[in-house]
Order: C-alpha cells, then structure tokens, then sequence
C-alpha cells in the first residue's frame, strides 16, 4: 500500500479522499454536517463569485465543452488562445505564455522540454513532487540544496557550474515562489543575485503567488522586486484562478521553443473555450477587482494574529498558506483531526508523516478572502481547545489513536 496507504483502513474517506458537499464556500457539509472549511485553493474567492459563474455558464452555452477540437498544433488554435496568452505574459511582466492543459502535467512538460543529458539542474530540495517527478526523467545530473538555504544553493551551483563545462550544457535552477506546504516564499531575491557570479536560468513555480502576491497580484517576484530576473514563471488556474489549467512565461524565444516541443502540449488536446474565456475574466477581476486580494490579506493577518496570540507557530510563512505546527503522533493527528471536524466543526487539511517528519503535525489552513472575521475567532477558539487536548495527552489514549498502533 506504501506509506500514505498503510493506515487505508482507517483513514479512506474520511482523512483520505473525503467529499466535501455543497457549494464551494467557506461553509460546506461533511458527512451530513456543517463545517467551516479551510482546505480549498480558492484564495480570491473566484469559484462561486457571481460574475465567474455567469461568465463560465455563458461560455459553456456558446461553445460547449469540445471546441476546440483537436491539438493547438494541428486544430486547436484559437484567437482567444492566443488572447489569453498575451494578456498573461503582460500581467506577469514577460515576453510571451503558453497555455498548458494542466498545472501537473505543464510543469513536468516544461521541464521535460528544456533538458537534456548534457544540461544540469540544481534545485531547492521542498519543491512540489510535480518538480520531482520531471526531475526523475532528466538523464542528466542534478543537485539539490537544503529549502532555502542559499549557501547550499551557491554550493550546488559551483558544482553544477564544473559539471556543465565538461558536458556543454546549460544549468537550470528550480525553485518556487511559495511554497504550499509551509507557505514561505523561495529566497528568489538571494538566488537572482547568485546571476553576478554563475550562469543559469531561472524557474519558478509560483502556483501558490499568483494573484495573491505582490502589489497587482503578480505573484513572488512582483513581491521581492525580482520579477524581471526570473527567467521561466510558470503558474496554475487551480490556485488563485479557482479553475482548470497553467501557462509559462518567459522570453518570446523560450516559449516558441517550448511550443513546438512540449509533448503534453503536442499530442494533446487544446485547452477548451470553455475554460479559456472562463481565465480571460478570471484574469480580468485579478487586475480589476484589488479588493479581492486585499480582503484576502485581511483574514491572513486576522488568523496570523489570533493564532500567534494564542501560542501557536505558524512557521516561517510569509504568505496566505497558514501552517499550524504541532508536536504528536500519526494516531493523535487522526483524533485531533476528527475531534476539530466532529465536534467543533472545522475541517482542515491534516499533514503528517511521510510527507512531513514523524512526531510532528500540521494543521494546514487556507484562508480566502470569503472567509470572516467571525469564522476566524470561532477556528481560533477551536485550535486552541484541541491544542490542550493534545499536551494533556487525550488524544494519544483515544481509541482512534490506539488503534493506529504506534
């Protein structure tokens, strides 16, 4: 079963695969019961926006769910294809984007692309498994530094600076402008200055910064001043953009290299109107509609505050993604977890080993900016009732942790 399938029996559909009902809002049901969730990506609160559905709902009435039919190479090209790429690539400051289907499969085809055996990648050690798994493809060499540890970076580079004289390639340098899992930034104005002593281009995943970071909403690099440094900027709709999809940007040239070979983009099928006239308003209300991140912003401050006041650590976080720290077993993050959805009425996200360390927890949440002030203080009161729980050790005798057999 492997490490996130060994505790199947107890955790499928509940703390694995459970189905949150309803519409996507703030408050959505659970097992037949009203939860206050903080588990969706839905930052600006786009999904269930008015505007967005209307505009969503126009464009599957005008176009359906087929058209384009067909590979952008051979049949798929659109002038609103072509639209949305243009007004993304000036929204991030870049030449020109490209559209990918999804954010996955885009990253991995991206990278796919760029590489070769003789071309080395030096990258940060926390990045996404969607990085990981490109990376497993290279036939090349690659080197990895501790998160965020730039001395270990300009290490790296030292090697990979050797490594590519003797091969003739190029080095990539991956990493992401906010991390997911424990929301700090990736040092990307510490890394843009390692440019004056090594030759490198730069890729950033800013899947988790765009729209949420940054005076206008243009992500990480916007936010510490190194927008134009960034060689590569890749995003996803499914963060920000509440929808289905990616783009990369970059230098007009990178991208029409990329654009004739990219095999996920090559022998697939074109991103639907559907979906693309859905991005071009989305894109819209992110340059139009500053209220939006700024509404989100104050539930982050609000929830930072009441936590951190409350003896809480939320990391080294310094953007929406709010990870809650705490010390315990698997078994006790199972009850602790059920006691917060069954008895308090919280649903989050509960991290535990092997995606993070053993003996430790995170409780992730994600604010949006359709979440309240009242919603705050109730989640708040909650963590802290749980956290007593947890020290005094009632959850490490419960049942439920008991039977985890740890």
């Amino acid at each position: 079963m492997g490490p996130l399938g060994k505790h199947s029996e107890f955790a499928d559909g509940y703390f694995s695969f459970p189905k949150l009902e309803g519409e996507i809002a703030p408050r959505m049901h659970f097992k037949g019961k009203e939860v206050l969730t903080w588990s969706l990506n839905n930052y600006l609160g786009l999904a269930n926006h008015p505007d967005i559905r209307k505009a969503d709902a126009d464009a599957a009435a005008k176009w359906g769910a087929a058209y384009p039919m067909g590979a952008r190479m051979m049949s798929g090209q659109t002038d609103l294809h072509e639209q949305l790429e243009d007004e993304l690539a000036a929204f991030v400051g870049k030449e020109k984007s490209y559209l990918l289907n999804y954010g996955y499969q885009g990253i991995m085809s991206v990278i796919d692309a760029l590489l070769d055996r003789k071309d080395v990648v030096v990258y940060d050690s926390e990045c996404h498994a969607c990085i990981i798994d490109a990376l497993r493809m290279h036939l090349g060499k690659r080197y990895v530094f501790p998160h965020n540890d730039i001395e270990s970076c300009e290490k790296q580079l030292q090697r990979a600076t050797k490594l590519a004289e003797e091969t003739g390639g190029g080095i990539l340098l991956i990493t992401e402008g906010v991390f997911g899992m424990t929301g700090d930034q990736g040092k990307l104005k510490e890394i843009v200055e390692l440019k004056k002593k090594f030759d490198f281009r730069l890729l950033v995943d800013d899947a988790h910064g765009f729209g949420t970071m940054g005076k206008t909403g243009a992500g990480a690099g916007e936010e510490q001043g190194v927008q134009d440094q960034i060689d590569l900027y890749f995003s996803t709709f499914a963060k920000s953009m509440a929808s289905i999809g990616a783009f990369i940007a970059g230098d007009a040239d990178v991208i029409l290299f990329l654009r004739y070979n990219m095999r996920s983009q090559i022998f697939a099928k074109s991103l639907p109107m559907l979906l693309v006239e859905g991005a071009l308003k989305r894109l819209d209300m992110l340059r139009s509609k500053p209220e939006l991140k700024e509404n989100l912003w104050k539930i982050v401050h609000a929830l930072r505050k009441g936590l951190h006041e409350n003896g809480f650590s939320t990391g080294k976080s310094n953007s929406p993604v709010t990870p809650v720290v705490l010390n315990g077993t698997v078994g006790e993050a199972a009850a602790l977890s059920m006691d917060l959805r069954e008895n308090f009425g919280i649903f989050c996200s509960v991290v535990i080993y092997p995606v993070i360390p053993k003996g430790m927890i995170i409780l992730r949440l994600i604010p949006t900016a359709v979440h309240t002030l009242d919603d705050v203080n109730l989640t708040v009161k909650a963590f802290a009732a749980v956290k007593d729980k947890l020290t005094s050790g009632v959850y490490k005798n419960s049942a439920l942790a008991l039977s985890f057999g740890e």
